[in-house]
């Protein structure tokens, strides 16, 4: 199977590779795409010897050199010239593990060729869903989830029929605030929020799950992903991230997806399905003790969860402008010119102050992903 791996130098795309790896020969790297880390991108490309390297921004791509690539290797550069490589019909899935809204181009792109798509990009769910399924059934192409938690719904959803389905749970870490008051929140930095307890992520996703974010964003996604109701979905706080996410049916049972917090294992069902083969992924030790503890989550600590469920059960442009108005606060964190409690609160009021719309265009997405990070910029 020959993979597109876009954004393969950061954590998702690592361990994407890593589980090509190990595979012994079922998945071949075809392409490998990056933005800005050509670095590490050229160290991947002398690695795995793929058809094609794709730096994305132009300015980054002076940097590779002749000669600088194995040779069988050929270089694109820019977002068209990877919109066009995706499609190709060499390609047999299409990793999408760009963070941002910026995913967004290359899985349609992927999608409108009929492709399946293992996606890690929850960006591209949370501010377009509805057209991006719409796309998909349309061209005949698939998505997979790689985001652990979706993932485990994706297998658990194989235990019952969808109108066997009353509720879909989502479970989170709690991140390093798990039991922090609300009120010492403000004094946060950007070091102690990204000391995840749990996982290694980058560090726009890791603000995400300090701020509980991520799990807001989560639940559009599975809102559109798995096309079930707001009211179907909820969020259990699991600080040991072994249960990734759990299916409750009508009839009272409970089937949840269990392993070590590992992505190698969610990355590699996504490119194995529908078949499940040996792979790299950490294994449970049974034969260890060990205890799952779960919680409800606290709302009043984290704000950002009731915008989630805001934007589930509204749908239209509520996802797309919650996402942007999070990136840029999230920068803005970064940067020191935002404290971690105002990322909430300034998607709160970007959030409520737009201009809705309940069955915008692509056009509409993208002009609203525009105008609510311009809104955030000017925020003070």
């Amino acid at each position: 199977m020959r993979v597109a791996v876009l954004g393969s130098t950061g954590s998702i795309g690592t361990s994407t590779l890593d589980v090509i790896a190990a595979s012994a020969g079922r998945f071949e790297p075809w392409l490998l795409a990056a933005r800005r880390s050509v670095a590490t991108l050229l160290d991947q490309a002398h690695r795995f010897r793929p058809a094609w390297v794709v730096v994305g921004d132009p300015r980054a791509a002076a940097d590779v050199g002749a000669g600088a690539l194995p040779a069988g290797t050929r270089l694109a550069v820019g977002p068209e010239a990877l919109d066009e490589l995706v499609a190709d019909p060499a390609v047999d899935r299409v990793v999408s593990a760009i963070v941002g809204a910026a995913g967004l181009r290359s899985t349609w792109a992927a999608l409108e060729a009929g492709k399946t798509v293992a996606l890690a990009n929850k960006e591209t769910l949370v501010t377009a869903g509805p057209l991006v399924t719409r796309l998909a059934s349309r061209t005949g192409g698939a998505i997979v989830p790689v985001d652990s938690e979706h993932s485990a719904i994706h297998q658990a959803l194989a235990a019952g029929a969808p109108d066997e389905v009353a509720r879909l749970v989502l479970t989170a870490s709690g991140g390093p605030f798990r039991g922090r008051p609300r009120e010492s929140l403000a004094t946060v930095t950007p070091e102690e929020a990204l000391r995840h307890p749990t996982w290694s992520m980058g560090p726009k996703i890791t603000i995400d799950s300090a701020t509980m974010m991520n799990k807001a964003l989560e639940l559009v996604e599975a809102r559109w992903l798995f096309g079930v109701p707001a009211d179907k979905l909820a969020v259990l706080i699991h600080p040991q991230s072994i249960v990734h996410s759990l299916v409750e049916f009508i009839d009272g049972s409970v089937v949840a997806q269990l392993s070590p917090p590992d992505m190698r294992l969610p990355i590699q069902y996504a490119l194995s399905y529908p078949r499940r083969i040996p792979g790299p992924a950490r294994r449970l030790d049974f034969a260890q003790a060990f205890t799952l503890e779960f919680e409800p989550p606290d709302l009043d600590r984290f704000p950002a969860l009731r915008l989630g469920h805001e934007a589930a059960g509204r749908g239209g442009t509520a996802g797309c402008v919650l996402n942007a108005a999070n990136e840029e606060a999230v920068g803005r964190f970064l940067g020191g010119s935002l404290r971690f409690t105002d990322i909430a609160d300034v998607c709160a009021r970007v959030l409520d102050a737009h201009p809705f719309q309940a069955d915008p265009g692509l056009d509409d997405v993208l002009r609203l992903d525009a105008w609510a990070r311009e809104e955030v910029r000017a925020w003070n």
